[in-house]
């Protein structure tokens, strides 16, 4: 029985909740579908298809959950794959620009609809080491697919299969009565957000921890080329190449004042200002005090004069 009725659909989180259900359901897509549980809904269950050819998750179709956050679309909701698809972890909470793991990059007028075409056109990315991907070959990926139609979800009570094809047949009645299905478009905000989080993750530590030992070869611990390299003659071009690498080299060993110390000093600034205001505020009233008694001892002496 469902128990949407139940919760108050004047709340801006209701509402809005509701109208993206409404949304997915009347306007009907051949390539994904979401819809929440009868019981709560701030869990969805998505089923989607893969990319098409020569993605090698062609022909796959995969089901998730979707969780919203109570302060949703304030915030951004978190997805987790419940089929293997040789990309993302399975019933791990995977991290895009689109998750919860990026609120900073969430916007409100997103939907739901937004995260599965964007879900779908990341599936083709690498992974590179991020949260709940996974790196596989595409030999892998592609027998994932073929076996992804028969997968069936408890909460659902359908297979993926069934889902895609009750949801062409919906997409096909919606062309005929209301024109071709508009696809919706990833927003270029999202792709860049995205693009930043595939270039962060390149830089990582093993990369790095190769790069200074292969400087540290040609550096000693005084910032000078050893005598190895140096006993040869080498052109202006090289000695001017050399130059900002003793720069960046002894600017690395300098040591870097930590945040605590940063934070004292700024505590102690902001102590030494209010001391400062207070010992102003003190010698003012003292000076009030003289001021009136000054006043009174000459009223006094000129009463009596």
């Amino acid at each position: 029985m469902s128990t949407r009725g139940q919760f108050n659909t004047k709340n801006p989180t209701i509402k809005r909740i509701l109208k993206e259900a409404s949304e997915l359901a009347s306007n009907a897509s051949p390539d994904y579908h979401a819809e929440p549980l009868e019981d709560n809904l701030f869990e969805w269950h998505f089923t989607l298809k893969g990319p098409p050819e020569p993605s090698p998750y062609d022909g796959g179709i995969y089901h998730g959950r979707i969780v919203l956050p109570a302060a949703y679309p304030l915030r951004p909701p978190s997805f987790r794959f419940l089929t293997p698809t040789g990309r993302f972890e399975v019933n791990r909470e995977i991290c895009l620009s689109i998750s919860g793991h990026h609120e900073e990059t969430w916007q409100p007028a997103w939907g739901i609809r937004t995260a599965l075409v964007a879900i779908r056109s990341f599936m083709d990315t690498d992974a590179k080491g991020q949260l709940g991907g996974i790196d596989c070959g595409a030999s892998v990926r592609k027998k994932m697919a073929a076996e992804s139609g028969p997968f069936r979800c408890g909460a659902c009570g359908r297979s993926n299969s069934e889902i895609m094809a009750e949801r062409e047949e919906a997409a096909k009645l919606y062309e005929a009565t209301s024109g071709k299905h508009k696809e919706e478009d990833v927003p270029e905000e999202l792709r860049l957000a995205y693009r930043d989080e595939l270039g962060n993750s390149k830089s990582d530590p093993q990369s790095t921890g190769a790069a200074v030992a292969t400087s540290s070869n040609s550096i000693d611990s005084e910032g000078q080329v050893n005598a190895d390299s140096s006993s040869q003659p080498r052109p202006a071009t090289v000695q001017a190449k050399e130059q900002p690498v003793r720069t960046a080299a002894s600017t690395s060993r300098a040591p870097r004042p930590t945040r605590t110390t940063q934070t004292s000093r700024v505590r102690r600034g902001q102590s030494q200002a209010f001391r400062r205001d207070a010992d102003h505020g003190l010698a003012w009233i003292d000076a009030c005090i003289y001021g009136v008694v000054a006043a009174l001892l000459f009223m006094v002496l000129r009463r009596f004069v």
